[in-house]
């Protein structure tokens, strides 16, 4: 489930490079378990920049609502509009078809501080 070809911050998200510095951002299977069924997703903006840590978009379930957080900095290339207009994908495939926006990274070099898919495991138990 959490594949060792991933990245993760305790906020939840997930990142996956892609190419040519680009990552997908997502919310974890664990984070959409504590979630529940979504309902409502905003993103980011094509284009926006972002830096690590910024409060970039919402994800709303039946039961809360709860802010993304990116987990990398750099500018917004691309969004999942298949999730916005069906967040249930976040459920059903949070680390596949449910990924969230691409980003652009600044640097490729700040993935190596992020938490490896163990110690990701081992944060949520």
């Amino acid at each position: 489930m959490y594949s060792s070809d991933m990245k993760f911050v305790d906020t939840h998200e997930w990142v996956r490079l892609e190419a040519d510095g680009v990552v997908s951002v997502g919310i974890t299977n664990h984070a959409q378990e504590l979630l529940g069924d979504l309902v409502y997703v905003e993103l980011p903006a094509v284009g926006t920049s972002i830096a690590t840590g910024d409060t970039i978009g919402v994800v709303e379930s039946v039961k809360a609502a709860s802010d993304l957080y990116s987990p990398v900095a750099g500018v917004v290339v691309e969004v999942n509009d298949e999730v916005v207009a069906d967040p249930t994908l976040a459920n059903t495939e949070p680390h596949a078809a449910g990924w969230l926006f691409k980003v652009k990274l600044a640097d490729v070099a700040e993935l190596d501080g992020l938490m490896s898919a163990d110690k990701y495991k081992a944060l949520i138990g």
